[in-house]
């Protein structure tokens, strides 16, 4: 089986963790049964001074994860329907994280296909809050070591994806956020051929 990331991995910059996190295999596992696709798209959120970041507001019931070890989840509620998962990186007490943005399918098809089946099979997994759903990634997962050996919830190595396939944007949503943090291009969005091997072994990652 692939290696599961270690803590080393997330305990890093977290503009390396989002760009590396590209190819890893996010895994959720359900009643014994693995459900899981290759990440494609992350957005770095960096600490109490990026205005983009929920640390913004200093450590609160919500935002207490955001401080804890790397390598755990920040599992949080948004638009009052969606769930996002951020595995947290940097030091204890450093609170950043890396929004995982989008996956591309790999296990479990038909278990993602009951959940997300009346959208198009493009539309399963292309935003945070679908891939959430598609993976039955909620708040009790909040948390949750990705690092640990029995976790339901973990990230593994995957594809390598070169860099020529990987461009780099402002994140979206942040509408009355203030500038810079608005248009920082702190979003990495890996755009993958229909003839890309999914298959190819992973580098860093």
């Amino acid at each position: 089986m692939p290696r599961r990331l270690p803590r080393a991995f997330y305990d890093r910059p977290t503009l390396d963790v989002a760009r590396d996190l590209l190819g890893a295999r996010l895994v959720r596992v359900e009643n014994g049964r693995r459900i899981a696709g290759i990440i494609t798209e992350t957005e770095a959120y960096c600490g109490e001074a990026d205005l983009g970041c929920h640390a913004k507001a200093g450590r609160t019931k919500r935002t207490d994860p955001l401080y804890g070890p790397p390598g755990h989840a920040y599992v949080y509620f948004t638009y009052g329907n969606h769930w996002m998962l951020c595995p947290v990186t940097r030091p204890e007490g450093q609170p950043e994280a890396v929004l995982v943005r989008a996956i591309h399918p790999t296990e479990s098809i038909d278990r993602i296909a009951a959940r997300r089946g009346q959208q198009p099979q493009a539309k399963w997994t292309d935003g945070p809050g679908k891939l959430t759903q598609a993976l039955g990634i909620d708040g009790t997962l909040n948390r949750t070591d990705l690092t640990r050996r029995d976790a339901p919830l973990f990230i593994e190595q995957g594809v390598a994806i070169p860099d020529r396939l990987v461009t780099t944007t402002p994140r979206i949503g942040l509408y009355t956020v203030p500038e810079p943090w608005k248009s920082i291009p702190w979003r990495f969005l890996a755009t993958l051929p229909v003839d890309f091997d999914l298959t190819r072994p992973a580098g860093q990652t």
